[in-house]
C-alpha cells in the first residue's frame, strides 16, 4: 500500500473532522453577536463541555502535516505566518474567554469576555476560508519550495469570497447545532428562524464561490470534485429543508454532512498536491515530493491504527456524556 496516499487521506479525515466540529463552535461563537446576556450563556453552556475537544483536531492535523509532509508545514508556515499569528491570538483569547467570563458576575466582565469568544470565532473562521481558497487557486512558490508573495497577496478577491462564505456556512452549522441544544421554545424558535435566513444566504453565497473558483482554480478538471460539491449543496439544501420543518436533527446531520462533502471535494481537486505552485505546475508541493521517510510513514502509520480509534472512541463517549440540552435553569446570575 502506498503510505503517502495514506496519509493523504488521513489528513483529509483529520481536517474534514475539524471543519465539522470546530465549524459549529465557531457558528456558535458568532450567533452570539447582538445577544442578550442570558442567551448568550445558554450558547456558551451548550458548546461548553466539548469546545476544547474539538480544537483538537486541528493540533493533530497539524502534527500529522508536520510529521507526514515536513516540507509542507514548512512552506505553508512561511506562507501564512502572519495569517497563522492573527489566528493563534483569536484562539487564545477564545480559550481564555471559555474559561474567565464565568469567574466574577458583573455586566462588564461578561460582555468583554463574550466578546473575546465571538472575536476569537470569527477570526479564525475567516483565515481558514482565505487558506483553503489560497491553498487550491496556488501561491507564489519556486523551485526550492520557498513563498516568494506577500501577505497581501493571500487577499485576492477569490480567498475573501472564500472567507465569507466559511464563516456563513460556519454560523448556519452552529445555528443547527443550538437547534438540538437549546430546550427554550421561545429561543429555539427564534433560533430555527435565522437558521433559515443563514441556509439561504449560504447558498447562494456557495453557488457565487463556486463559479469563482471554477475560473479561478482547476476544481473542474476532476469530475470526482464536481460530484463532492454536488453533494454538499444537496446536503445544505437537506438541511435548510430540515431546520424549516423544526427537525433540528436532520438540519444539524445535514450541515454535517455539507461540510464534510465540501472538504473531501477540496482534497480530492488538491491530490496528489497538497500546495499549487503559481509560478510552476512542477514545482507544486504534493504527496511525494514534500513527504517524509517511507520509515518514519511506516511508524506514524502503526501509531495512527493504535491511537486514532482510541481518541474518536473517546470523545464520542464525551458526547454523550454532554448529550442533554441546554434550559435557562442551567445558567444562574447574583
Amino acid at each position: 500500500m502506498d503510505l503517502n496516499i495514506v496519509w493523504f487521506i488521513l489528513i483529509t479525515v483529520l481536517f474534514t473532522g475539524f471543519f465539522i466540529l470546530e465549524g459549529f463552535d465557531y457558528g456558535v461563537g458568532m450567533m452570539m453577536l447582538c445577544r442578550p446576556k442570558n442567551e448568550r450563556a445558554q450558547f456558551v453552556r451548550a458548546i461548553g463541555p466539548v469546545w476544547d475537544g474539538n480544537e483538537v483536531w486541528m493540533i493533530t492535523a497539524g502534527g500529522a502535516m508536520f510529521a507526514a509532509f515536513p516540507h509542507v508545514y514548512a512552506t505553508m508556515f512561511s506562507t501564512f505566518y502572519l495569517a497563522l499569528f492573527l489566528m493563534l491570538l483569536a484562539l487564545i483569547m477564545r480559550g481564555v474567554a471559555f474559561e474567565l467570563r464565568g469567574k466574577l458576575q458583573y455586566s462588564d466582565w461578561t460582555n468583554f469576555w463574550d466578546f473575546g469568544i465571538m472575536f476569537g470565532s470569527f477570526v479564525p473562521a475567516l483565515l481558514w476560508g482565505v487558506a483553503v481558497v489560497n491553498l487550491l487557486r496556488g501561491l507564489p512558490i519556486n523551485y526550492q519550495m520557498h513563498y516568494v508573495g506577500n501577505f497581501l497577496d493571500l487577499l485576492n478577491p477569490c480567498a475573501l469570497l472564500g472567507g465569507i462564505f466559511f464563516l456563513l456556512l460556519f454560523t448556519f452549522h452552529g445555528a443547527n447545532f443550538l437547534l438540538i441544544k437549546i430546550a427554550d421554545e421561545g429561543l429555539l424558535q427564534n433560533i430555527r428562524q435565522k437558521s433559515l435566513r443563514l441556509g439561504i444566504t449560504t447558498l447562494i453565497v456557495y453557488v457565487i464561490f463556486a463559479g469563482v473558483a471554477a475560473v479561478e482554480t482547476d476544481i473542474l478538471a476532476k469530475p470526482g470534485t464536481i460530484i463532492f460539491l454536488g453533494l454538499s449543496i444537496g446536503a445544505l439544501i437537506a438541511s435548510l429543508a430540515g431546520a424549516k420543518a423544526g427537525c433540528g436533527c436532520k438540519a444539524f446531520i445535514s450541515s454535517t454532512l455539507g461540510i464534510a462533502f465540501l472538504t473531501i471535494g477540496f482534497f480530492t481537486a488538491m491530490f496528489p498536491r497538497l500546495m499549487v505552485s503559481s509560478i510552476a505546475p512542477e514545482w507544486s508541493l504534493n504527496i511525494y515530493n514534500a513527504a517524509s521517510t517511507p520509515h518514519t510513514l511506516t511508524l506514524m502509520t502503526i501509531a495512527a491504527a493504535i491511537f486514532v480509534p482510541i481518541v474518536l472512541c473517546y470523545q464520542a463517549w464525551s458526547y454523550k456524556v454532554f448529550k442533554e440540552r441546554v434550559t435557562p435553569a442551567d445558567v444562574h446570575y447574583h
